[in-house]
């Protein structure tokens, strides 16, 4: 099946910090277009992590296998006409290069976010067990993450709302390809 480029889906690529507001702002761009009659689906990293990518570690193999997983998936559903939100802290930028390559459609937001910012959110605890080397390989503080050189989209949680942030992510979707409503 041959679909037209303006019937394929974009790749809305959500990274930044453990914390940093990725998922929150993906789920609610998602339900946005949804609300549009838009096609859209919420590729979580944490749950893939269950479920696709179970048994991978943190190594810095392992998180480039996992970020491999998850574009192959998107761009399945991409290719179908479905709108993917991806939330996974993609922290080397030769894993963000390698989506970009790989996915047509491919669009990088970057959520910034001060790491005190995802320290103080963080309700598992997780970056005061990375703190007391408890936690190996954790993005921020025992691992780099590489910030965004050039991102499609830079949205910052802590000095913006949600809504604005999701309407500038809208918005720059409604630039580049209107919205359609998925057919019947």
């Amino acid at each position: 099946m041959n679909i037209r480029q303006e019937e394929k889906g974009t790749v809305l690529w959500f990274t930044g910090l453990s914390g940093a507001g990725k998922t929150t702002t993906a789920r609610y761009v998602a339900n946005e277009l949804l609300q549009r009659g838009v096609r859209a689906e919420l590729l979580d990293g944490d749950e893939l992590r269950e479920t696709i990518c179970k048994g991978l570690g943190f190594s810095r193999e392992e998180r480039f296998e996992n970020i491999k997983r998850i574009a192959y998936v998107s761009k399945l559903l991409a290719r179908n006409g479905v709108h993917v939100l991806v939330s996974a802290i993609t922290p080397y930028a030769e894993m963000r290069d390698y989506a970009r390559q790989e996915i047509p459609g491919f669009v990088e937001v970057y959520v910034k976010c001060p790491l005190e910012e995802c320290e103080r959110r963080d309700v598992k605890g997780l970056y005061a067990k990375a703190r007391r080397g408890e936690v190996k390989h954790f993005t921020g503080i025992s691992d780099p993450y590489d910030i965004p050189s050039d991102p499609d989209i830079t949205i910052c949680t802590s000095s913006h709302s949600l809504q604005h942030n999701s309407d500038q992510i809208l918005s720059w979707l409604n630039r580049r390809a209107p919205l359609k409503k998925a057919a019947p």
